[in-house]
């Protein structure tokens, strides 16, 4: 199976390239592929997870089928025999890592949902007992399910630099109340949904983000859904307060990176094959228990 880092497909023009994504505009219709690029702290590594891209997208297709009844998305099909000339011609790059998609205006927001308390919102927490303006409970400790799941959005930043928590206010701000107020309903109802789904499975959501976009004046669902890339997701029999957990997502990654002390921006350092494989063995068992 072929690692891909990047690709350059002359016939399709040239891609926008995001962390892990190449998009190609075929007019009315994107074409999406999830490459087996891997970022941490908004920093692109220089080597290849194998299989990284087709895990991604095939989650993201078992989770935007699961969810339709919650909301409208942006798939039109991954089925590699309906896409059109000329992205025939590269069928086999694509295959597996790639999908047809409907062309949204991305609204500029990462829509965060927080059902345990990790990461850095432990860090703004300690420091001011909040997490994006919303007051949280005393006394909680890294990992503490949350009384319930609080959204706790951020901006969308450009390719080499860093999102930033914002409050709601700063978030109703940049793209209006109305838009605000749908697509946090969407994003908890989504939560709620997959993390019950992934609970019956032994598979605790920590946190994920979702992403929405304007299409034919509706907003849909888009970019990927529920990856190892975009959540956190920790075993339930081991799970325990008061402690790291051991994940099936790239926090193993940037757990890697903090103790050589990357100073998080580039360039990103070599990483150990030992890290490498391990990471692609962790996003392929998460893949496995959640979709099997």
């Amino acid at each position: 199976m072929k690692t891909i880092f990047e690709t350059d497909f002359e016939k399709l023009g040239k891609p926008r390239r995001g962390k892990t994504r190449d998009i190609y505009d075929l007019g009315s219709r994107l074409l999406i592929i999830a490459t087996d690029r891997l970022s941490a702290f908004d920093v692109i590594m220089r080597q290849p997870i194998p299989m990284k891209g087709i895990i991604l997208t095939q989650m993201t297709l078992f989770w935007l089928n699961l969810l339709e009844d919650v909301i409208e998305n942006h798939l039109i099909t991954a089925d590699i025999d309906k896409f059109t000339e000329p992205t025939k011609e590269y069928q086999e790059e694509l295959r597996d890592r790639s999908f047809i998609a409907k062309k949204a205006k991305i609204i500029p927001i990462e829509c965060i949902v927080r059902g345990y308390i990790t990461g850095s919102a432990i860090k703004e927490y300690k420091q001011s007992g909040s997490v994006c303006g919303i007051k949280l409970p005393e006394g909680l400790v890294e990992a503490d399910k949350l009384p319930e799941p609080i959204f706790t959005p951020s901006t969308k930043a450009e390719l080499g630099e860093h999102d930033e928590n914002i409050t709601e206010q700063k978030a109703i701000d940049l793209i209006g109340k109305e838009t605000y107020d749908f697509i946090k309903n969407k994003s908890l109802e989504l939560y709620l949904k997959a993390s019950e789904y992934a609970y019956k499975k032994g598979i605790i959501i920590a946190d994920t983000k979702f992403e929405f976009g304007f299409y034919d004046d509706k907003i849909i669902l888009c970019d990927e859904v529920l990856t190892p890339d975009s959540s956190r997701f920790w075993n339930l029999n081991e799970y325990e307060r008061g402690k790291e957990q051991n994940s099936f997502d790239k926090q193993y990654v940037r757990n890697y990176l903090m103790s050589i002390n990357f100073e998080k921006k580039p360039p990103a350092p070599l990483l150990p094959d030992y890290v490498i494989e391990t990471t692609r063995k962790k996003y392929l068992e998460i893949f496995k228990i959640l979709t099997e």
